[in-house]
Formats: structure tokens, C-alpha cells, sequence
């Protein structure tokens, strides 16, 4: 082959017949949605650094909001002590132990707790759940993957803490709300919360609401220090978003097993709250979901100790 001949099949390419472009194999007509296109949850993960500030509360009125914009799973990852179906007020028969144990899959157990909205419970007595090996957080992500196609919304109630698998839903979520309140304990937690979630995900928002102040300046002092210290140690701070006044309506609603925000939405803290979804909407607006169950299967693969 002379020069010229050399530039014009490198110009224009060999000529001659030539095999056919291999490509992807067609997906047969019964087949469904290709997986990897399928529109997935948008995920929020409610989280505390300290039991009892009011995570459960914040995530039954945010999954009872939702729901009325499309279908929403509650997803109760506060293993082995779970609770969030007592403000839904139903008796799940079935839970995650189920899943991990081999008796059901994630759809067999899901609950309807209301109109467009379904609860996946983590399931009560089990302590072995609270520090889940890697196996059985695959078997729990993979459940929740093929569950999320379904739905528009995943509102993840999260344990308390910084165990290792509350990261893992933390850092899976697309939106993460960190509830803290003014007591000293409660602040402490929520910076040791963002400290460890920032390791995990560098480029990671967390925001910031502040439950059972007794005033906006209380709300802001304690936001504020959060914000100093993040500041200072971290190079980061959490965007704080909503107040939650101190109000007995808490307390009845939860008397009655039903979320603030369909119980007393003129309350005080029912109306905070109100605000509280609204900037969660907004937020959800801006983000793309990535799927939690999809996202959290990658976190598994990548962290083989786990427990």
C-alpha cells in the first residue's frame, strides 16, 4: 500500500465490506423498562446524631405530605427497634428481618399505611439488626432497588447515631435532614453526625432543622453554635432550614398514632412543619435522584466490613 493510499483509509477508513457494529442486544417486548433508565425515588433521609429529638415525627408528617404528590415508601432503617409505623398507627406483619432472614422478599412485606403511601419496616426485637454485615445490607439495598422504580418518594426514617449502616442510608439519600434540638447532648451528636457524613461524602449537604425551641432566638443560638463549630473544625457547615417550636401537639399527636401535619395541621408546630416540606420540596426540585437502594448496592460493594 503506497502513502497515499495510507492517508485515505486513515481519513475515511478502510474500504470494502465491513462486520457490523455490534451494539447492545434489543430488549425482547416482554421485558419491561430497562432498569438502567428507569425513572428511580427521589430519597430523604431523616437522621439524628441523638435518640429523641424527633426524627420519627419530622418523617411521618414529610412521608404524609409527599404522598399526596405521588407514591411514597416509608423506609423504617431504625433496625431492630423501629417504630415509625406506630404514627401511622398500622401493625406491619411482616419487616426487613423477614428479608434478611430469607422468608420474604422487600415486596411481601411492604405495609399500606394509607392513600399513596406504604411503610417497609425495619422491624422490633431484633437486636441483631442494629449492626448489619455486609451480606445482609446488600440483601436490604437490593430489596429496596427493586422496590423504588415503584415509587416517587422514599422518606428513610434513620436510626440514631453514626453507626456504620446509618451512614450508608445517609450518604445514599439525595436530600438528608439532620434533627437536632437545643440540649447540649443533642448538639454535640449532630456535629459528630456531620463530621463522619462529610468523610464519607465530601460534597454532601446536610440540613439543618432545629426541634423544640422555645423561641426563634433559642432556634438561632443553636444553630448557631452548630454552625461555629462546623465552621471552624470542619471547613463546612449545615444549611439550617426550619424551626420546630415546643408544643404539646407533639405529644398528642403521637397519643392518637397519627403525624402532626393530618392531625393538627394549625398547630404551632404543625404549621413549622408545613414550612419544613416546603423547603424539602424545593430541594428535591434541584436534584436528580440517583435511587437509594441502586446507590446504597455501590456503597456495599465498596465497604466489605460493614458491622
Amino acid at each position: 500500500m503506497d502513502w497515499n493510499k495510507a492517508l485515505q483509509v486513515l481519513r475515511l477508513g478502510a474500504t470494502g465490506p465491513q462486520p457490523p457494529v455490534r451494539g447492545p442486544a434489543p430488549r425482547p417486548p416482554d421485558a419491561g423498562p430497562d432498569p438502567l433508565v428507569v425513572p428511580r425515588a427521589a430519597a430523604i433521609c431523616v437522621a439524628s446524631g441523638k435518640g429523641g429529638t424527633g426524627k420519627t415525627l419530622v418523617a411521618a408528617s414529610l412521608a404524609q405530605h409527599l404522598a399526596g404528590a405521588g407514591p411514597t415508601l416509608i423506609v423504617d432503617a431504625d433496625m431492630g427497634v423501629a417504630n415509625a409505623h406506630i404514627l401511622q398507627d398500622v401493625h406491619p406483619e411482616g419487616s426487613l428481618v423477614d428479608v434478611i432472614e430469607g422468608r420474604a422478599s422487600a415486596r411481601e412485606v411492604v405495609a399500606s399505611v394509607g392513600e399513596n403511601l406504604d411503610l417497609l419496616s425495619g422491624g422490633s426485637g431484633f437486636a441483631r439488626m442494629a449492626g448489619l454485615s455486609a451480606f445482609e445490607l446488600h440483601l436490604v439495598a437490593a430489596g429496596i432497588e427493586r422496590l423504588e422504580v415503584a415509587y416517587r418518594h422514599l422518606v428513610v426514617d434513620s436510626s440514631a447515631g453514626i453507626s456504620n449502616q446509618n451512614l450508608a442510608f445517609a450518604t445514599a439519600s439525595d436530600v438528608v435532614l439532620l434533627v437536632t434540638t437545643p440540649d447540649v447532648t443533642a448538639m454535640t451528636d449532630a456535629y459528630a453526625f456531620l463530621k463522619v457524613f462529610l468523610r464519607r461524602k465530601p460534597l454532601g449537604e446536610v440540613l439543618l432543622v432545629v426541634n423544640r425551641a422555645a423561641d426563634g432566638a433559642e432556634a438561632r443560638r443553636t444553630a448557631g453554635r452548630i454552625e461555629e463549630v462546623s465552621h471552624k473544625f470542619l471547613g463546612r457547615t449545615p444549611r439550617w432550614i426550619a424551626t420546630l417550636p415546643e408544643d404539646r401537639a407533639a405529644f398528642r399527636c403521637t397519643q392518637r398514632r397519627r403525624p402532626v401535619l393530618c392531625a393538627e395541621p394549625q398547630s404551632a408546630l404543625g404549621r413549622a412543619l408545613g414550612g419544613l416540606v416546603a423547603v424539602v420540596e424545593e430541594e428535591l426540585a434541584r436534584n436528580r435522584p440517583r435511587g437509594l437502594g441502586r446507590t446504597l448496592l455501590r456503597h456495599v460493594a465498596r465497604s466489605p466490613q460493614l458491622g
